[in-house]
């Protein structure tokens, strides 16, 4: 593993700013909820960016956390430097993410409870999508952590016979 970048601890504590939106950003107002992922931005450039696979950019991909915004179309992007500001993610005070990298979060459904969806909820959603899974098709769990609850859960919901494999029955 390499360095991490953390905020200086020096930075204000109360310090706020107001939630806006960009001009060309139509599916999103102020006061809305939205939800960020592992990712902020991608190169958008690449075949694999445009063909809406930006986990696997070729070029780079700007993560939620430790990742620096390297592209001239991100804010704070500086010209002379060729870098941009570290990314935070949970961190920040503010966070800055193109509108294809928010999700919009109904209100009726608590922040608290959505969180778990955008990282261990897409990390087993994305593939059981991408796979073509069906219902009625066997989904076997490798383990009933954090990813695994949720591929349960999942599995369940898209109409499958879902089998957990574990080394005890601790979690039956």
């Amino acid at each position: 593993m390499g360095a991490c970048d953390f905020p200086d601890g020096s930075w204000p504590r109360d310090r706020r700013s107001g939630r806006r939106s960009g001009q060309n950003v139509t599916n999103f107002k102020v006061g809305d909820h939205a939800g960020v992922g592992c990712l902020v931005d991608s190169c958008r450039s690449c075949d694999n960016c445009k063909n809406g696979q930006e986990n696997y950019c070729e070029i780079e991909v700007i993560e939620t956390y430790n990742s620096r915004a390297n592209y001239p179309h991100c804010p704070g992007y500086d010209p002379e430097t060729k870098t941009g500001p570290v990314t935070y993610g949970g961190y920040s005070q503010d966070i800055v993410v193109h509108k294809d990298y928010a999700l919009s979060i109904p209100k009726n459904i608590p922040l608290d409870q959505a969180a778990p969806l955008l990282c261990a909820g897409i990390t087993v959603y994305s593939p059981l999508v991408f796979y073509g899974i069906k219902p009625g098709q066997k989904l076997a769990v490798a383990g009933l952590g954090g990813l695994g609850s949720m591929a349960v859960k999942f599995g369940v919901a898209m109409g499958c016979h879902v089998t957990v494999i574990s080394r005890g029955t601790s979690k039956k």
